[in-house]
């Protein structure tokens, strides 16, 4: 694996504002780190598109990145890691941190052997979801949830309310008739919609999701290779491949303060 330059900026993509919620872990871990953020809006959500749509985009995205001076690319969307990480960490020559859903973590806390996993259709059908399935869940029953059209509507900005909650309903009625115990939420997008998922779910169901440890990865990859900024505070810029004045709310609404969002051809 490439070595860290400590004094350049980390890079993060997702397909639009999902990867914020690794943002977030991530500025909490390295409170002092440049971030800079690209949300492929042009292209969201990538869990609808071809699989090998989905592994250009990014690759080209990745390649932007390493470009700007980028230290490390995170890939904060499972669907675009299992499309392409194994070929941006070919074709890059920067470290790259890939998402997955947090498979293992569910089948390590499930109580009654019934796991549901909630992600996008590109998510579950990828290669490297059969093999995560595979080499951290024998033991236990996982039920697939794909669940289209949720990545689009928090795009928009649903985050609660009854057009959510019925649409959260719909797709979680599964999950529900399985009586499952534990629910990996395997889309970045899905973290902002925790709590109506919690409640749609019910009492007693546990939600898991990949951010954190992606956060203690993206730590520890610094602090192997070099030692993170000692800056008292970093910067955080945005990038969008869409329409800045419509992603700029939501993503400011997302990360809780006024994020100035600028436009990027890619």
């Amino acid at each position: 694996m490439a070595s860290v330059d400590v004094t350049r900026r980390i890079g993060i993509f997702d397909s639009g504002v999902g990867g914020l919620s690794v943002a977030q872990q991530i500025r909490r871990a390295l409170p002092a780190e440049e971030l800079l953020y690209v949300a492929d809006t042009a292209y969201c959500p990538y869990g609808d598109r071809p699989l090998d749509e989905v592994r250009d985009r990014a690759l080209a995205v990745g390649r932007y990145l390493e470009g700007t001076g980028a230290k490390l690319v995170v890939v904060a969307c499972n669907t675009a890691t299992g499309a392409a990480l194994e070929q941006l960490r070919e074709t890059l020559a920067i470290p790259v941190v890939g998402l997955e859903p947090a498979v293992k973590t569910g089948a390590a806390r499930t109580r009654n052997g019934r796991v549901g996993v909630m992600a996008t259709a590109g998510t579950i059908a990828s290669e490297r979801f059969a093999r995560l399935v595979g080499e951290h869940a024998r033991s236990v029953e996982v039920l697939a949830q794909a669940c289209p059209g949720l990545a689009d509507l928090i795009e928009e900005g649903h985050l609660d309310g009854e057009i959510l909650r019925a649409r959260l309903l719909g797709l979680t009625e599964p999950l529900r008739r399985a009586r499952v115990d534990t629910v990996v939420l395997g889309c970045t997008h899905y973290a902002f919609v925790r709590e109506p998922v919690a409640q749609v779910m019910g009492a007693g169901v546990e939600l898991v999701d990949s951010a954190p440890a992606i956060a203690r990865r993206t730590q520890s990859l610094l602090r192997d290779d070099g030692k993170p900024r000692e800056a008292t505070t970093g910067s955080f810029r945005v990038l969008t491949t869409g329409e800045p004045r419509t992603v700029a709310p939501v993503i400011s609404r997302l990360w809780g303060a006024e994020v100035p969002v600028e436009s990027v051809e890619i």
